[in-house]
């Protein structure tokens, strides 16, 4: 059902564990030039356009593209009561970690009456992406709208695709944890289309956001691609991955079920095994037979398992294990080994790290507190997760007085001068005469031939000239036998 890969006795660099390791085969680049066509109806279409997509794509034409504030309301009041609940201590959590996540705005002073402040504004406005597929994911509406509140983003908005049993409406589910949180605009939109309708805007139904987030199937992400600038994004999600490293110590019946966590997501998704054990390892293979037979998406996570992206890897030592881990860098990372806790502080590339065997990567989906919105792909390694750090901007705001200014200038004039085609526009501003009248020749440096002088030496014609004086203009044409072209 799942392949075995042998790194024992290998000592390679990351890029050679990556070579070896299984990957998921995602030609976003291809994906791309089919989701040109429907970026382009977006931009230069309406809401008309819209429905017609969700007929092609979703098989259902919604009644409007927004989602009534009734059909809210109406969602949340037929909520199961234990799933309220649920979704209720899961936002607690997710807010509880995530209000340390602010920043406080920081002053530095970095000389008497000069000052450099750190200020962390949020976006104007986000559209959140929540995916509508194989499964119903409310607790990605938790993890993209709860970090955007808490970072106080001013306007919220919330994609997710119409689905055909609910009157091309989303998931009920998916509506009523938008408002158990408060978010009242949301669209019925899926797909490349909801992140073209977030980037361009649509007149008379959606603005247009600043930045994007949410995970969503390969066309998604290629939209995400194709508009990054345009628009902001978090990242190109790409099927989800587990990667657990363990030794003799795991117990197989935790592995697999682990394993099948995420291999019933998606036929892609992927699921790495990396362990000293092969007494382990056999006895994961055994598990898997049995229970991948008695789950409800057995072909699903058949598929998953036995394709390319996934593998049990066989490994020397821990430390070649956290090697290999390393180099993959996966979206989940647990750690079931004997020393778990001290081996997991040696992790450096993971969107989440789960440590022992009682944080399963279950917890993180749903109600850990972490943000399940995680770098997939290996850009672990470069990346983090959806995080309120994500809708902030960190500005500088400078501020000197007149005498830090005047210290100051010699060296920016030095290294103004160092580039090819200077300019002291600046300085005339604050100082109009600076530049213009001889008298002031000395304020607040004292202008001469060398690499001081805002006159461009190279331009002499006279050797060693008794006045020099810079005209009025952007910058002198040089020293002349006049003087200066306003000093006749």
């Amino acid at each position: 059902m799942i392949r075995t890969v042998d790194l024992r006795g290998k000592a390679l660099t990351k890029a050679g564990y990556n070579a070896e390791l299984p990957r998921a085969a995602l030609d976003v680049a291809q994906a791309m030039a089919l989701v040109e066509p429907i970026l382009h109806r977006v931009k230069t279409g309406g809401e008309s356009e819209l429905i017609k997509l969700a007929q092609e794509f979703d098989g259902v034409t919604p009644a409007s593209i927004r989602v009534p504030q009734q059909a809210l309301d109406s969602a949340l009041a037929s909520l199961d009561p234990a799933i309220r609940a649920a979704l209720e201590l899961s936002i607690e959590r997710v807010r509880k970690v995530h209000n340390d996540q602010v920043r406080a705005d920081k002053t530095t002073n970095v000389v008497d009456g000069g000052t450099v402040t750190e200020k962390w504004i949020p976006v104007d406005r986000v559209g959140l992406y929540v995916p509508g597929g194989r499964a119903v994911y409310p607790s990605s509406v938790v993890m993209n709208v709860v970090p955007a509140q808490i970072a106080k983003v001013s306007s919220i908005a919330v994609a997710s695709p119409p689905q055909k049993e609910f009157a091309g409406l989303p998931h009920p589910t998916i509506l009523a944890t938008c408002a158990l949180l408060g978010v009242t605009e949301v669209f019925a939109v899926g797909g490349a289309q909801a992140i073209a309708m977030f980037a361009y805007g649509v007149e008379g139904l959606c603005e247009k956001s600043d930045l994007v987030t949410g995970p969503g199937n390969i066309y998604v992400a290629a939209a995400k691609r194709a508009l990054r600038g345009v628009i902001g994004i978090d990242s190109e999600a790409g099927p989800t991955e587990i990667a657990i490293l363990a030794d003799s110590s795991a117990r197989a019946s935790d592995v697999a079920a682990d394993l099948i966590s995420q291999a019933e997501h998606d036929p892609i998704a992927a699921a790495v095994l990396v362990t000293t054990s092969i007494e382990l390892a056999t006895a994961v293979q055994g598990e898997l037979k049995i229970r991948v037979a008695a789950t409800k998406h057995s072909d699903r996570i058949t598929t998953a398992l036995s394709g390319i992206q996934s593998a049990i890897v066989l490994v020397d030592s821990i430390a070649q294990g956290l090697d290999v881990v390393n180099a993959y860098a996966a979206e989940h990372l647990e750690i079931q080994t004997k020393n778990a806790a001290s081996d997991a502080e040696l992790i450096r590339n993971a969107g989440a790290v789960f440590i022992g065997r009682f944080t399963p990567v279950s917890l993180g989906d749903y109600a850990a507190g972490s943000n399940h919105v995680l770098p997939t792909g290996g850009c672990a390694c470069h990346s983090s997760g959806l995080s309120v750090q994500t809708f902030l901007r960190g500005l500088h705001f400078v501020s000197y007085n007149q005498e830090s200014f005047l210290d100051l200038v010699p060296t920016v004039v030095i290294l103004a001068n160092s580039v090819s085609d200077p300019t002291l526009v600046a300085f005339t501003k604050i100082f109009p005469l600076l530049f213009i009248d001889p008298a002031n020749t000395k304020l607040p440096i004292e202008i001469s031939i060398g690499v001081t002088s805002p006159v461009r030496n190279e331009l002499l014609t006279v050797v060693n000239p008794e006045i020099t004086c810079p005209s009025v203009a952007i910058r002198s044409p040089g020293f002349t036998t006049k003087i200066s072209p306003t000093c006749n």
